[in-house]
């Protein structure tokens, strides 16, 4: 499931009195991949503004730049994430990298092929924190 974010906040602070949109979709687990990567007709049901473009390499090699887009709420198996979106055409799948599969815990079990909670962390979400003084 992903979403809006800005709708999330508005309905917080009573600015907005709908639901927040939200679509489920199906995605692509890539680690080759960075960031969360969406389909250019989810971007647009989910009522996603445009906030600048940044670069991206595809498996080629070849440089192209995406369109980004506001971020969305990313839930992956009852864990949750907020992530900025980069838009893909439609004609590709949409894709989870291996950001926001870090920032929910989340590991690849290659052999059983799907998503399991970090064995490093007991399999529990977990944030780690490098500082003594947070």
């Amino acid at each position: 499931m992903v979403t809006n974010w800005r709708d999330i906040e508005q309905v917080a602070f009573a600015e907005r009195t709908e639901p927040p949109r939200s679509v489920g979709f199906e995605a692509l687990v890539d680690t080759g991949a960075t960031g969360f990567y969406l389909r250019k007709g989810v971007i647009e049901d989910l009522g996603l503004r445009q906030i600048g473009e940044k670069f991206s390499r595809t498996m080629s090699a070849r440089r192209e730049t995406r369109r980004l887009f506001s971020p969305v709420e990313l839930e992956v198996q009852g864990r949750r994430c907020r992530v900025e979106v980069m838009e893909i055409p439609d004609s590709l799948p949409n894709i989870v990298g291996q950001v926001p599969l870090e920032m929910m815990d989340w590991v690849i079990d290659m052999q059983g092929r799907k998503l399991i909670g970090n064995p490093e962390h007991n399999g529990e979400e977990l944030y780690e924190d490098f500082s003594d003084h947070v």
